[in-house]
């Protein structure tokens, strides 16, 4: 990609005028540390151009901009610039939100806060004992024997390998709306859990079986290589298999699709759980996503790029041209809040592209962004939000 295309693709972007494709394009290229530099100070010479003008047009934004890029070739300039916001990612939508909405393109903000509801990771053991789980202490699993078989380290829950276990127990993690957390097993899989997600697993895995654990949300896995132990991720509607991978599934009960992004290696997938990795009915490559039909039973494949699915581990979540249903839907789970849409053409017709650093941006902000930019009315009601 020459810099001309860059620069022509980063004035599309500033005038909202980039296709999903140039979108993939510049968030590629903006992984680049280098690169992300350059894109921050573009945007932020776009918004302090945006925002002392009283009746900006495209026209003049372009050139304006253009100037500011040519500027970039000059290294005595470069060394004067210093980057005065954090970048969250790349968006349509939402870039910069936390920082500009808060100090100079908000004109004025609601007084109205929406409090989250306040809820806890939970594992429940073999014997169905519960133990509630701080993201930020320290704790030990024991098994019914008192022996030590996990440990916890901060927003981590690592398992050892026990060579005394010899049979499988089962442990079950869940994460509530509005949290994320991770687990290690005890073959070494790094399990990354989203909110508003459960899996169930065994506490070690045993010889000879299959490395078989039980979804219900979403996760990313980074799965150790075992070929003698094909490890499976068990849906309601299907089996994911594979011997060593990256990828990530979602599968929440209330959508009407199971979606599984392969990053790297290779994964099966297969709605009638014959549990032998060559009967798969679709194997995926890397840079594919195969998604199960609920409705229609059938599962279909398309090749995508994978971040877009995967960057909620880094605390980022990414939309592409996605229903707002599904978005308010994200919303609900990534913020642990309630949203009520009373606007039925809204609901049903409108998509956005949008990317929310759920770390960095409160829920308040995402719905100011919303309301300026698209008119999206809201308020807040006895900590519930109703759009109109």
């Amino acid at each position: 990609m020459t810099t001309s295309e860059i620069k022509n693709i980063l004035i599309r972007y500033i005038n909202k005028s980039a296709n999903s494709n140039e979108l993939d394009i510049l968030n590629t290229w903006v992984e680049d540390p280098m690169n992300k530099q350059v894109f921050e100070k573009f945007i932020k010479a776009h918004y302090a151009i945006t925002i002392s003008m009283n009746n900006p047009d495209s026209s003049e934004i372009r050139e304006r901009l253009l100037k500011e890029i040519r500027k970039d070739k000059n290294p005595l300039y470069n060394l004067r610039l210093k980057t005065v916001f954090k970048y969250a990612a790349i968006s349509i939508l939402f870039i910069g939100i936390g920082y500009f909405f808060q100090n100079a393109f908000l004109e004025k903000q609601t007084n109205n806060v929406v409090v989250p509801k306040e809820e806890f990771i939970t594992l429940e053991l073999e014997n169905g004992n519960i133990q509630v789980i701080s993201e930020e202490g320290t704790s030990t699993v024991v098994d019914v024997n008192g022996n030590v078989v996990g440990a916890q380290q901060g927003d981590k829950l690592v398992y050892g390998n026990d060579k005394h276990i010899e049979k499988l127990v089962y442990n079950k993690l869940t994460v509530p709306y509005g949290k994320k957390f991770d687990i290690v097993l005890s073959d070494g899989t790094s399990v990354f859990l989203n909110s508003g997600s459960s899996i169930r697993y065994p506490v070690k895995f045993i010889k000879g079986l299959n490395r078989q654990v039980f979804l219900n949300g979403e996760a990313f896995f980074d799965v150790t290589t075992d070929e003698s132990h094909p490890f499976i991720v068990d849906t309601e509607e299907l089996n994911v298999q594979v011997l060593g991978t990256k990828f990530n599934v979602q599968t929440y009960e209330e959508d009407s699709r199971v979606d599984v992004v392969l990053v790297e290696g290779k994964v099966g997938m297969d709605s009638q759980k014959k549990l032998n990795y060559n009967e798969n009915e679709v194997v995926l490559e890397p840079g594919f996503k195969g998604t199960y039909n609920k409705i229609e039973k059938n599962i279909t494949t398309k090749k995508v790029n994978t971040s877009v699915y995967t960057s909620w581990v880094t605390g980022t979540v990414v939309f592409r041209n996605r229903p707002f249903k599904e978005i308010v839907k994200k919303l609900e789970r990534l913020y642990n809040v309630t949203i009520i849409v009373n606007n039925k053409e809204l609901i049903d017709n409108e998509s956005f592209n949008a990317s929310i650093g759920v770390d960095d941006e409160t829920i308040e902000q995402v719905l100011n962004y919303f309301n300026k930019v698209y008119e999206i009315e809201y308020e807040i009601i006895n900590n519930k939000i109703l759009i109109n």
